[in-house]
């Protein structure tokens, strides 16, 4: 759809695909190509799960240095603002987003990760934060979302130090749910999230939007809406498949409606 971004819609399946050879930099038209991309692929009909995906090399090495070097705060600052509004889009989608991790995902690429509901990533793939060695911070929601994923200790240090993380201490401890062989990455991202548009996608969106409800700091907020959410999903005919299946003890047929 965009000179660097393209969505492809198969089997519910919307892939989301960054394409800024050679390393998928991030600056602000692919930033902006991505929340285009990602609304397209919420709005969608067609689409139940969306798979966001950097090619079989790189998933995203950051942010495009060459771009932002010399420029003065107010000069960077839309550039960070729409690399945050795409990983806010991802976070508030309502769907699920799978990130299909090859090769690095550094900064900003990390960051972008990092706002999927999963990471499924290639074993020889490296995932980190390395702003601090560059003399600045992740600032596309970096330091917000990986503690919440690997706690504030691991955070901390991974932050501190600006080290790169590789596939299987990901997995140890967090940072990403699934590694696999690197020619097996984005087949085995499309295949769960097929599994999962294939399910009760209303659920799931109401899953992940009260799930984002408990970060708000409130816990009662969170409970009610948790209780709200709840009961309105008795309104869906999914929810009325899987009780009726539950009692006739067969498997459900889910339409995402």
């Amino acid at each position: 759809m965009g000179a660097f971004v393209s969505v492809e819609v198969e089997g519910r399946v919307g892939t989301v695909r960054i394409d800024r050879p050679p390393v998928n930099a991030i600056n602000r038209a692919v930033s902006e190509e991505l929340l285009a991309a990602i609304r397209e692929a919420g709005e969608r009909d067609d689409v139940g799960v969306v798979v966001l995906w950097g090619g079989p090399r790189i998933f995203a090495a950051g942010a495009d240095l060459e771009e932002m070097a010399g420029r003065s705060p107010e000069e960077v600052r839309p550039d960070v603002t729409a690399l945050g509004e795409a990983c806010l889009a991802l976070e508030q989608l309502p769907k699920l987003a799978i990130a299909a991790i090859n090769g690095y995902a550094l900064g900003g690429g990390c960051e972008l990760a990092l706002a999927c509901d999963l990471r499924v990533a290639a074993r020889d793939a490296e995932l980190g934060q390395p702003e601090i060695r560059l003399g600045i911070i992740p600032g596309a929601g970096g330091t917000q979302r990986l503690p919440r994923l690997v706690g504030l200790g691991r955070a901390r240090e991974l932050v501190y130090t600006g080290r790169r993380v590789a596939a299987e201490e990901a997995l140890a401890i967090g940072l990403v749910d699934r590694v696999v062989e690197p020619g097996e990455v984005l087949g085995a991202a499309i295949a769960e999230a097929r599994r999962y548009a294939s399910g009760p996608t209303r659920a799931l969106a109401a899953a992940k939007a009260a799930l984002r409800a408990s970060l708000r700091g409130d816990p009662d907020e969170g409970l009610r809406f948790e209780r709200d959410v709840f009961c309105g999903l008795f309104a869906t005919m999914d929810a009325a498949e899987g009780i009726r299946a539950f009692l006739e003890k067969r498997e459900p047929r889910f339409e995402g409606r």
